[in-house]
């Protein structure tokens, strides 16, 4: 006889070692083509659970590209389903207008005219709640809306079979152009840009909070929920100290860069460091995110990886610092390399033993693939010291 759905979760959540009472929220960072390393980990994850996200979860979250995959899930695609559909889209949306195109002096680099289209073929014009009925999940998708000066949270609750959700009734495939609408990469949908603009690249505590605090009421407890928090990778900028005082190229360039990059980067990592530290009690979260950088490939499990131009490398232990920080949120030539570290990111899981059933981090509550947490012996000596202090260029 077969298992009813209701079995089938049930056994899902014992392989996950999830309390069977637990509401169950899936978050998915943003990070352009970096999605495709996301999809590995949730292809295994459907795997060990034996049915699609859809079917697992309660509730779905996501940014930008994570939003994209959030979108997809809702529409009752499993992973496998969504890596197809996911490639064709990135490769027809990251197709530059031509050789004019640059993104400082000729923004944007991209035409969505490709990106609506997809978007249209593959969703069609359904309403969040519209699949969301026919997913039975709940959807959270991050915008920001640059008049009103402030992050948007498309939702859509279902429970006892009412609805609720301001944006509810607007297109689904609205919400995913909204969402991922990168400034200098694409132009706004409107008053819209890209959700990896704001705080919430990372959607896990946005995710929590619209649950607990604005979905229907008694749904989600705080004191029941297991969060699955998905990152897509995090290029560690590795400045050299005498670079801070002699930028290589204009100063303020130099800065406005590095500004961009980290404070998505320190939003994530706060809110990490914020939902592990206990404030918010028995919440049972696992965050699966790692570093691009030499460090963590080493703790990977060695694969070879596909002929890349400009890139010498034929394994993942042989690639540098400087090819992995190269690998663009646009960048359509590294997306098998990104397809290749999810996959030996999936096997390093696998190897530890634990198969998704615990949050990937040691016993400080860092994340075991994360690498770089500062100089702190050289920053201790340093800043002891009077000379190096009065020495130090001003």
């Amino acid at each position: 006889m077969e298992q009813t759905l209701t079995e089938k979760r049930a056994v899902a959540r014992k392989a996950l070692g999830i309390d069977q009472e637990d509401k169950l929220i899936l978050s998915l960072d943003g990070g352009g083509i970096r999605g495709i390393m996301t999809l590995q980990l949730l292809k295994k994850l459907e795997e060990i659970a034996g049915i699609p996200c859809y079917q697992l979860f309660d509730m779905v979250a996501g940014t930008s590209t994570g939003g994209i995959i959030a979108g997809l899930i809702a529409s009752s695609k499993s992973a496998a389903e969504i890596e197809e559909l996911y490639i064709k889209l990135v490769t027809k949306v990251f197709k530059k207008k031509g050789l004019l195109a640059n993104r400082t002096i000729n923004p944007p680099l991209y035409d969505k005219v490709n990106y609506r289209n997809a978007l249209r073929e593959v969703v069609g014009d359904i309403t969040l709640q519209a699949a969301c009925t026919n997913s039975e999940i709940d959807l959270l998708i991050t915008s920001k809306d640059i008049t009103a000066g402030e992050e948007t949270f498309f939702t859509c609750f279902q429970h006892n079979g009412k609805f609720s959700g301001t944006y509810k009734d607007v297109l689904l495939r609205a919400v995913m152009e909204a969402t991922m609408s990168a400034p200098t990469y694409f132009t706004p949908l409107e008053r819209f840009v890209d959700g990896g603009t704001t705080t919430y690249n990372n959607p896990s505590l946005s995710a929590v909070m619209e649950a607990v605090h604005y979905g229907p009421k008694d749904k989600y407890d705080l004191g029941k929920l297991t969060m699955f928090s998905f990152g897509t990778g995090t290029s560690i900028e590795f400045i050299n100290p005498n670079d801070t005082v002699n930028p290589k190229g204009a100063d303020v360039l130099f800065w406005l860069d590095l500004v961009m990059r980290e404070s998505s980067q320190d939003a994530s990592d706060m809110q990490n460091n914020l939902i592990r530290s206990g404030l918010i009690p028995k919440l049972d979260y696992r965050r699966f995110q790692l570093s691009l950088d030499t460090r963590t490939m080493e703790k990977l499990p060695n694969k070879r990886i596909e002929p890349i131009k400009k890139v010498d490398a034929e394994w993942l232990r042989d690639l540098t610092d400087q090819e992995l920080k190269g690998i663009d949120l646009d960048d359509v030539s590294k997306f098998s390399l990104m397809k290749t570290i999810g996959e030996a990111m999936v096997d390093y899981i696998m190897d530890e033993g634990h198969a998704f059933r615990k949050d990937l981090c040691d016993n400080r509550k860092r994340d075991l693939l994360v690498t770089a947490f500062g100089d702190v012996e050289r920053i201790k000596e340093q800043m002891s010291d009077p000379k190096w202090l009065d020495d130090f260029e001003s």
